[in-house]
């Protein structure tokens, strides 16, 4: 299969588009793409590594010495691991004090930090870290109107060479919870720092969250550069994650457990069990509907649920006979949508009909994997600062169909680690850690029915089939909210399944009209999605570091 898409690329364009458009070639070349096992193009690390010099190439200015004026500022390194090359570091780099956790006892720790000044940033590293030379006059412009700012991260080998790059996302609470994201290299108003309790065992992780939990108008910056050289230290990461799964519980009622295999946090939030509508619109599809409404029946541990089958004129006996049959169930009620097809008037016809708080998107081909995957949905999409949840969905061959939507790949919208095995951790561990993207994907999503109204529902005029999910979720996020990726809800998404490729001139001209109002509508997520990160690539779903040619555009 490489060789074949290797070849694919000396086709010329005009006979390529031509190709595309024979829908029996098309769906052979997918499907022997998926089973080839090779199709995810996760990059390899020679290929990273390779990615990255040319990188750091063309980002040469960014790391240059002339910069001055930096102003004063102070230091905080938490552990002894190595610090005494940290504390090297900072004083040659300027810092007027210089504090060492690992070195005091707790009153004298929290008694040092209260002599800190309020009026100088302050910089929080761990011992081992190494800070590029422009690293502070970075962070402190990045902290100017913040109460904090972080920035990427990569390693020093033996030789010196810059290796391991982490592009991080801008502000992503539940990736900070679930897997504790940012851990060094923090500039913060001391203000912030001084009202919290410090000890020897203090994790950066745990302050951010703690933060995080504690104010609610914490006002957190990004800086895409990676500033810092992280040194890589042994059960450090189990340990960050047992402080920060210290703090939720501190500060919530939520259950977090320690995925040792994965090193991520668990975290399920309490509910109040409301009833949540599940829409699943179909025409015909007896197999599918049938797989998917007994998987829910049967599975799910969550109860409080009623099913909306949404039927868009079928006209199949054994579908008709078997969606009779299923009226009769208690959870269960078919309602009639005789007119055309048009995915966004149909859900929005269902939430009509709808009884529940909380309304569930789900397409008729979806089928559970995981009992509790309705639990932890709930629980997220009933928190007050959370709009929008989806599940991680599984091709029928169990490689991801969905974990996320980022903004911005391929000109629109595309699948995070599209295509990846369904055990691969993802970048930044991002497909088994529950976090933060701007949209989901509908074909399984939870939402409040007071955010569903005060967006007006998905948008039928405009959106009828393509991009109605994002530009929902879009919709949602402006309201003051986060959407949620549910890496603890796994489903089936049978995709292609229901319905084919949309290469007919006619769909494809509907599709480019969506895709050109997503574009005109959303055009600022596009450009930088910041559930994303500026210097990764928009070419593929695979979170490799951006090429020369994109680099260049």
């Amino acid at each position: 299969m490489r060789s074949v898409r290797a070849a694919l690329q000396l086709i010329p364009k005009t006979l390529k588009d031509k190709l595309k458009q024979n829908e029996r070639l098309t769906g052979l070349y997918v499907r022997s793409v998926r089973k080839s096992g090779l199709f995810f193009d996760a990059p390899t690390p020679k290929q990273t590594q390779a990615l990255y010099n040319h990188w750091l190439e063309v980002n040469e200015s960014a790391f240059s010495n002339s910069i001055t004026n930096i102003g004063e500022w102070q230091a905080v390194i938490f552990g002894t691991d190595n610090q005494g090359v940290t504390e090297g570091n900072i004083k040659t780099l300027g810092a007027k004090a210089c504090l060492i956790t690992g070195e005091l006892a707790l009153g004298a720790i929290e008694r040092k930090i209260s002599l800190l000044d309020d009026r100088l940033p302050t910089l929080l590293l761990n011992g081992g870290d190494l800070l590029e030379s422009t690293a502070i006059y970075h962070l402190v412009e990045a902290l100017k109107g913040n109460d904090l700012v972080y920035c990427d991260t990569d390693e020093l080998s033996s030789t010196g060479t810059k290796t391991s790059p982490r592009f991080l996302p801008s502000w992503n609470p539940e990736l900070q919870y679930s897997t504790g994201y940012i851990n060094s290299g923090v500039m913060i108003k001391t203000s912030r720092l001084k009202s919290l309790h410090i000890s020897n065992q203090t994790t950066i992780a745990e302050v951010i969250t703690e933060l995080s939990l504690s104010i609610d108008d914490l006002v957190v910056n990004h800086m895409p550069l990676p500033l810092v050289h992280l040194s890589v230290t042994e059960n450090n990461e189990a340990k960050s994650l047992e402080r920060v799964k210290t703090v939720i519980e501190k500060h919530t009622n939520a259950k977090v457990e320690l995925d040792e295999q994965f090193s991520v946090n668990r975290v399920c939030w309490p509910n109040s069990k409301p009833l949540v509508s599940l829409i699943i619109p179909t025409k015909n599809g007896k197999a599918l509907v049938k797989a998917c409404i007994e998987s829910i029946l049967e599975k799910t541990t969550y109860q409080n649920y009623e099913i909306l089958l949404i039927d868009n004129g079928s006209d199949e006996r054994e579908s008709i006979e078997y969606f009779s049959y299923l009226d009769t169930l208690e959870k269960v009620r078919v309602i009639r949508y005789p007119a055309p097809f048009n995915y966004s008037a149909i859900n929005n016809f269902g939430v009509e009909h709808a009884k529940g708080s909380i309304l569930g998107l789900v397409n008729n081909d979806i089928e559970v994997i995981s009992p509790d995957w309705l639990t932890y949905m709930v629980g997220h999409v009933e928190r007050t600062d959370v709009g929008c949840v989806g599940a991680k969905l599984l091709y029928s061959d169990t490689r991801v169909q969905h974990a996320g939507v980022v903004l911005g790949y391929g000109g629109g919208a595309g699948h995070a680690h599209k295509n990846f095995p369904r055990f691969h951790t993802g970048y930044l561990n991002r497909i088994v850690a529950t976090n933060n993207y701007s949209a989901v994907t509908a074909a399984c999503l939870l939402v409040k029915r007071t955010h569903f109204n005060a967006v007006n529902g998905l948008n039928e005029k405009d959106l009828s089939v393509a991009f109605n999910d994002v530009d929902f979720c879009l919709k949602v996020k402006g309201l003051g909210v986060n959407n949620v990726y549910c890496a603890e809800a796994e489903l089936f998404h049978h995709e292609s399944v229901s319905r084919g490729l949309d290469i007919s001139p006619e769909k494809a001209a509907r599709f480019n009209r969506e895709l050109a109002y997503l574009q005109t509508t959303w055009s600022d997520f596009i450009a930088n999605d910041p559930a994303y990160n500026p210097n990764l690539t928009l070419k593929r779903e695979n979170f490799s570091i951006r090429s020369a040619v994109e680099l260049k555009e």
